[in-house]
């Protein structure tokens, strides 16, 4: 292997400039020989006839003009194994929990391949059950589907939410294997320990891999952990046959990392100082989600993101709706009020969600009673404005009955426990009950057969009650 001492340049702390090299491949694997012999990895960012550019995966401490440039001829591959379940591991893809190297089946590259949608994707139909109501019920996921968390920035419960949804996730009476692949980028060691010690507590770290990538590890390797663990999760579907979901938290994260090496490199910036390309960058990963005909298996993916400012037209939240299938929100006023999980379901949205409801999914009156809890607390919610301005008592008192429902609806829909796994039934059971707090002629989402059917008065009357 050819050894180049050309280096020109450290610029914006993880890149590196080498001159006057042989031609080399973009993405191309890098070791860089220190003075002291140390050795360090890095990946090419651009080449030239002139200048190649090498950003490198650690600091750049100890490497001078004296440095030992390598190219190595190949890219950055992924070794992956069934043996990887239950395995937590680095940003970078190496072993942090004590136990040994992974032995691996194949070395798979990690920038993977987006699901051609008119030949090779399948249509997403397969309710996922979180045993979160605010989730199952009114904005449901579906297997193969990409449905994104936007956090309130500075809100810890996302990080909750998380954790819930990778230990309760299933899809309900199915006896194929599910599997969880958990990356989590730039979180700190106090967050990090608080992932790990919920995935061993729980058990629920036998079924999943846990990627960590921690604040103070190296943005560039940032940029790859949500790159291995997709790697890992289409093994996993597409060559075992599992079907997957991959939780990432925090793209923010992942988007200032982009940022940073984009000014690094004294790139021409885009909106708000991040790179013009983000949008396409962001696509590639969250387009590796899905079902591929014929093909036994599914990748499902749930991108967590805090919003700076709490601005949902912030670009990282903007370009990622575009780019997804819907959105969670989690509301900042429901979290004051000590609410959780404090999810806002009026600005959520799963646009996949009618393909996996109903009967054969979950219940053939689950579309309805969506429709009809969505309608009656945004009405109560409006309300609210108006109390603000003229007062409880002017209200009308089908205004007061509307306005208690937003209350009753947050207190016991929205609200659940931690540990709490509610199934779909409970959840839209737990609907109708909500919903009998309204007399029976607002209910005019509802057809009627369904009232019959599931209204709790009529239910106690068929039962003998």
């Amino acid at each position: 292997m050819k050894e180049y001492r050309t280096v020109a340049q450290i610029a914006g702390g993880p890149l590196v400039f080498v001159e006057k090299t042989e031609p080399v491949g973009y993405s191309e694997l890098v070791n860089i020989v220190t003075a002291d012999g140390t050795v360090k990895r890095g990946q090419v960012l651009d080449t030239s006839d002139e200048i190649v550019v090498v950003q490198v995966f650690e600091t750049t401490a100890g490497i001078g003009r004296d440095s030992g440039i390598r190219f190595t001829g190949e890219t950055i591959k992924m070794p992956v194994g069934k043996d990887m379940l239950g395995r937590i591991l680095s940003g970078g893809g190496k072993p942090i929990d004590g136990g040994p190297e992974i032995v691996p089946e194949k070395r798979l590259e990690i920038t993977g391949a987006a699901i051609n949608p008119p030949y090779a994707r399948s249509s997403p139909e397969d309710f996922i059950q979180t045993g979160i109501s605010t989730i199952d019920g009114t904005n449901t996921l579906v297997r193969g589907q990409k449905l994104p968390i936007f956090s309130a920035s500075g809100l810890p419960p996302h990080n909750d939410v998380a954790l819930q949804i990778a230990r309760q996730a299933k899809v309900p009476g199915s006896t194929e294997e599910f599997a969880v692949v958990f990356a989590a980028m730039g979180i700190t060691r106090e967050e990090a320990n608080y992932f790990m010690a919920d995935f061993e507590k729980t058990g629920a770290l036998e079924r999943s891999v846990v990627f960590l990538n921690l604040a103070d590890d190296p943005a560039v390797e940032r940029t790859i952990t949500p790159r291995l663990a997709l790697t890992t999760a289409e093994y996993l579907a597409f060559d075992l046959g599992y079907h997957v979901l991959v939780i990432l938290t925090d793209m923010t994260n992942y988007c200032e990392a982009l940022r940073q090496i984009g000014a690094a490199r004294e790139e021409v910036p885009g909106r708000r100082g991040y790179p013009g390309y983000m949008y396409t960058d962001l696509a590639s990963i969250y387009e590796r989600a899905g079902i591929i005909k014929g093909v036994k298996g599914s990748v499902t993916q749930i991108p967590i993101l805090t919003m700076p400012g709490d601005d949902i037209t912030h670009p990282i939240p903007d370009l990622t709706g575009y780019i997804t299938e819907g959105q969670i929100v989690v509301n900042r006023d429901l979290h004051r009020k000590g609410i959780y999980p404090p999810i806002n379901v009026l600005p959520s949205l799963s646009r996949l969600m009618n393909l996996g409801i109903g009967q054969g999914h979950t219940r053939e009156d689950h579309k309805k009673v969506s429709d009809q809890l969505y309608a009656a607390y945004a009405e109560g919610n409006d309300l609210r404005g108006l109390v603000a301005i003229v007062g409880k008592d002017a209200l009308s008192e089908r205004d007061r009955m509307f306005l208690e429902f937003a209350d009753l609806f947050e207190d016991r829909f929205v609200r659940q426990g931690l540990y709490e796994d509610r199934s779909i039934e409970e959840t839209l059971d737990l609907g109708w009950e909500l919903l009998a707090t309204l007399p029976e002629e607002q209910l005019v989402r509802i057809d009627r057969e369904l009232i019959q059917k599931y209204h709790p008065k009529y239910r106690k009357k068929a039962q003998g009650g």
